[in-house]
């Protein structure tokens, strides 16, 4: 098992010369297959049909593909790899499932560095040291068995659960690992480990293990590609753009008594402006936002004039706004 040496993680270790000893080593904990690891969370879906029908009530459209490699994710007690373009979904389909089986969300953004400390636990050690001095108060700093001293300071009630270690403790809950894609190796190779075992190992305390293992699903935008070895303990779920009739459904979905003819307007505008060659092609998100923003400003329908007021609701970028609104004819004639 590998070791995560979190003595050299700068600002977010204590600096021991004095303060005791640095944060413990976090290893992967080895799994009886009699354990817990076999247990899965539980849901109302018995099938992929009816996995899609609770996703729905949620205002999720899952198509038969998506509702079939999720459904098989949460039967086989297996990660669900997400990936795609941004704004197809692959996030909101985390919350959905948290909402479908009554459970937690937690959610991992992962960054450029991001470390195991960050994701697994750290200690409070403001107050370690009020704990501390709080001892040598009241006992006075001769009078301190030191061996009961520091196994005090690392008490379960001092250590800060960061996702990870949430998730293995929380039950039912839904793991997000959002942006995999923008982590490095290391932290790829942490997680593949952490994945497998459902378990970790705090020297200071023990074993965590997880009773019932968290639902995981990890997104990905393709920045760059994740290496195969995580990408084989997990399923793989491609996500791409809805078309253009299920672009509508989930706007009548999302904003209920939104006009059928708007709601056509946006979506075909919208997949208008995917085909254009924008540094920030829109997604759903900026879909539905825009048809909500032209409802907000009492639009019945899409014409020129609506759609310039309101395009800063589906383009992000000014050079795509201002392109697109030279040719805001064109667009809206298509």
């Amino acid at each position: 098992m590998r070791h995560i040496d979190r003595s050299t993680q700068g600002h977010r270790s204590f600096t021991r010369c004095e303060r005791g000893r640095a944060p413990a080593l976090a290893r992967v904990g080895t799994v009886s297959h009699a354990g817990g690891v076999n247990a899965r969370l539980e849901g109302p879906a018995e099938s992929p049909a009816a996995l899609a029908a609770a996703l729905r009530s949620t205002g999720y459209l899952a198509d038969d593909g998506l509702a079939t490699a999720t459904f098989l994710a949460m039967r086989m007690n297996r990660p669900l790899f997400c990936e795609g373009e941004p704004g197809t979904g692959k996030t909101a389909l985390a919350q959905a499932l948290a909402e479908v089986l009554g459970a937690k969300l937690i959610r991992l953004q992962c960054h450029d560095g991001i470390d195991a400390s960050q994701a697994l636990y750290d200690w409070d050690f403001p107050r370690q040291l009020l704990h501390l001095r709080a001892l040598e108060a009241t006992a006075g700093a001769g009078d301190l068995d030191v061996d009961a001293v520091e196994a005090s300071l690392y008490d379960p009630r001092f250590l800060l659960a960061r996702p990870i270690l949430e998730a293995l403790q929380t039950t039912p809950s839904v793991l997000l690992i959002d942006e995999i894609d923008r982590a490095d190796d290391e932290f790829e190779a942490f997680l593949l480990e952490v994945l497998t075992e459902h378990a970790v190992t705090i020297p200071e305390i023990g074993e965590v293990r997880a009773k019932v293992p968290p639902l995981v699903v990890l997104t990905s935008n393709r920045t760059r590609e994740v290496h195969d070895a995580l990408k084989r303990r997990c399923l793989y779920l491609w996500l791409d753009h809805p078309d253009l009739q299920r672009e509508i459904e989930i706007l009548h979905s999302r904003l209920p008594g939104i006009p059928e003819r708007l709601a056509a307007q946006v979506a075909g505008a919208v997949r208008s402006l995917r085909q254009a060659d924008l540094l920030k092609p829109p997604g759903v998100a900026e879909t539905i936002d825009w048809a909500r923003a032209l409802q907000l400003v009492g639009a019945s329908h899409l014409d020129v004039d609506s759609a310039a007021a309101t395009l800063g609701a589906v383009l992000k970028y000014r050079e795509d706004a201002d392109r697109v609104r030279k040719q805001l004819d064109t667009l809206l004639a298509s």
